[in-house]
């Protein structure tokens, strides 16, 4: 889902404050903890500069982050952070609202972390290892708004061309329309089940039934023609 927030270092109220763990706290509970999730929620070139091992890449200002962490499994402990703290600590109470009961913080980001001379790397993320469960995308799906789903993969040339005019009208239509992207790299499984033999392709439900659906680039008048009519 899209959700655009712009924060500054300013962390949230009291909610969570057990949870926020210096860099050698952070680094024992990793260790203590066999399921841990991981998510380093900075820039992609900022992750590519150096990050926790295993970390997944989930930037907090990308319109896609909520529909990113939708995905997570919420009964697994989470540990956040960023370079100083701000964007991990807004991230962490919006995980909070959606029902994650164990959300760690990195108190200082990456920042702490270094100073404290502890290990990072530079090695591929694992989230496209991580793929959407045919009950995440049922919940995906569930709102009383539109949900549009736009099936894409980075490669994609006419996925590239078509991602502004989705953001364009996310933003237009942010009272009435969810827009959800799903990586087909990442997710074969899901693709074969709902057939999605082009990409991009773009599917539209209303309370949860499927009323529309485009395999390939589509004009944005047709695309806005096709809302308007199931709206």
């Amino acid at each position: 889902m899209l959700l655009t927030l712009l924060l500054g270092c300013s962390s949230e109220p009291n909610t969570g404050e057990k949870n926020k763990l210096s860099a050698r706290e952070f680094a024992d509970q990793l260790q203590a903890s066999e399921d841990a999730v991981i998510i380093d929620v900075r820039t992609p070139e900022e992750y590519a500069g150096g990050h926790i091992e295993q970390a997944r890449n989930m930037d907090w200002n990308n319109p896609d982050f909520g529909s990113q962490a939708a995905t997570l499994d919420h009964s697994k402990p989470v540990f956040i952070y960023c370079l100083s703290g701000g964007r991990s600590a807004a991230a962490a109470a919006e995980l909070r609202k959606k029902g994650f009961k164990t959300v760690h913080e990195l108190t200082g980001g990456m920042l702490s972390w270094r100073a404290e001379k502890l290990p990072e790397t530079t090695a591929a993320a694992v989230s496209k290892t991580e793929t959407i469960s045919d009950q995440q995308y049922q919940d995906l799906i569930d709102s009383d708004k539109l949900v549009l789903v736009d099936f894409y993969a980075d490669w994609c040339i006419p996925c590239k061309k078509m991602e502004p005019t989705l953001k364009e009208i996310a933003r237009e239509l942010k009272d009435k329309l969810v827009v959800v992207r799903i990586d087909a790299d990442a997710n074969h499984g899901l693709c074969r089940k709902l057939r999605v033999q082009a990409l991009p392709t773009l599917k539209l439900y209303k309370s949860k039934n499927l009323v529309w659906e485009q395999a390939g680039i589509i004009r944005e008048a047709e695309l806005r023609n096709q809302l308007a009519v199931h709206d």
